[in-house]
């Protein structure tokens, strides 16, 4: 008789439980828990950004296979597991949507804290992948102008739509940063926002970051703000994550506790890209085709009547109910040492496309717009 396999998987990882069990013996493990004892024996691992997954916890384990539930993967050093035969994965574009939502109601919410429409606006985004490229058509669905700064594709489709990102700066009234996180070479991103492209930054523009906390030089940015050589910052990730800085938080619009790709959705299709590679590698025919499912919800419908209203307003109105960025910013400055907790006992939130909008007297260009964003629509 065949020996079982072992999983050893990060509790944090939604939709699981229950599912491998099956299959293999499945030692469940907070993330920031998981030693060599807890993998010993182990043929699989599966992980969220918390479990750092290198030389020191694998050597000698046995693991044949290292998956992250996560877009991300710079907590995995994937070329020590290359050198030592270790298949991994992680879930590119996974919760791309979901960081669209965060970003869109970013936006949403600092135009009405400012009194400043959108529409009309420009938008600077850096890094125009999975994400940046769903942030790039919400943002013209609100009627933003969009400028692109991407060095990996313009090598490989030529500069004539993209930006060198010091030149495209002093154009942007919002800058939104959407890349991985790159430690040296020509792409580098470690620190890309400090203290020279924060000057470049005209004196009212906002700054996004939802992608890696190091992408952003942390105390160059306090100085920013504190000294009004910018317009205000919205971050969901931060550097030295759990441990913020306290003065930078303060000194933020909207601060979140790494949460923008937490929809369930993404979460959803996060482990539905790893238990599927997982199975491949490991020879589980029967897991190959799972799909993780969040549970069911009852009928997610918004009724709006978009009557003497902004198509912007009815928009808010519309994102106010599927997610209110506000709440999380109140909740991290409330519990700000309790940032893992935070993240981990996350409410549910659904992406646009699990709602049906009932709108009344609305637009063709407000129908476009909502439809747009990736809600279903139907006139009244």
């Amino acid at each position: 008789m065949a020996q079982k396999l072992v999983v050893v998987v990060d509790d944090a990882i939604p939709f699981v439980k229950g599912a491998l069990e099956p299959y293999a013996e499945v030692r469940y493990c907070p993330g920031d828990k998981i030693n060599r004892d807890i993998i010993k024996g182990a043929d699989a691992l599966l992980v969220r950004t918390r479990t750092p997954c290198n030389k020191e916890l694998l050597e000698g384990s046995g693991v044949r296979f290292v998956g992250t539930a996560t877009a991300g993967s710079d907590h995995l050093d994937t070329a020590y597991l290359e050198s030592a035969g270790i298949a991994w994965s992680n879930a590119p574009a996974c919760n791309a949507s979901s960081v669209t939502q965060y970003v869109v109601s970013a936006l949403l919410e600092l135009s009405r804290r400012s009194r400043m429409p959108l529409a009309g606006k420009t938008l600077g985004i850096i890094g125009v992948g999975n994400v940046g490229s769903r942030v790039m058509n919400a943002a013209t669905a609100l009627g933003m102008r969009t400028l692109l700064c991407d060095p990996l594709r313009a090598r490989i489709e030529g500069k004539k739509n993209f930006w060198y990102v010091m030149d495209m700066l002093s154009h942007c009234d919002v800058v939104t940063l959407h890349v991985p996180l790159i430690k040296e070479g020509p792409d580098r991103t470690l620190r890309l926002v400090n203290a020279e492209f924060l000057q470049e930054m005209q004196p009212h523009a906002w700054l996004i970051n939802a992608s890696r906390g190091s992408v952003v030089d942390n105390a160059a940015l306090s100085v920013a703000l504190r000294g009004g050589s910018i317009g205000g910052a919205v971050l969901d990730v931060w550097e030295d994550e759990p441990h913020l800085d306290l003065g930078l938080l303060s000194a933020v619009d909207i601060g979140t506790a790494h949460i923008a790709g937490y929809s369930q959705d993404g979460k959803a299709n996060a482990t539905t890209q790893v238990v599927q590679k997982m199975a491949t590698v490991l020879n589980i025919e029967a897991l190959k085709k799972f799909v993780a499912v969040p549970p069911a919800d009852a009928a997610l419908v918004i009724s709006v009547d978009a009557f003497l209203k902004s198509n912007q307003d009815v928009i808010a109105e519309v994102y106010q109910q599927t997610y209110d960025i506000a709440q999380d910013n109140t909740f991290l400055r409330n519990n700000v040492e309790h940032f893992d907790s935070l993240r981990k006992q996350y409410a549910p939130r659904r992406e646009p496309f699990a709602y049906k909008v009932k709108l009344q007297h609305g637009s063709d260009a407000l129908y476009t717009a909502l439809q747009s964003l990736g809600f279903s629509v139907e006139l009244k």
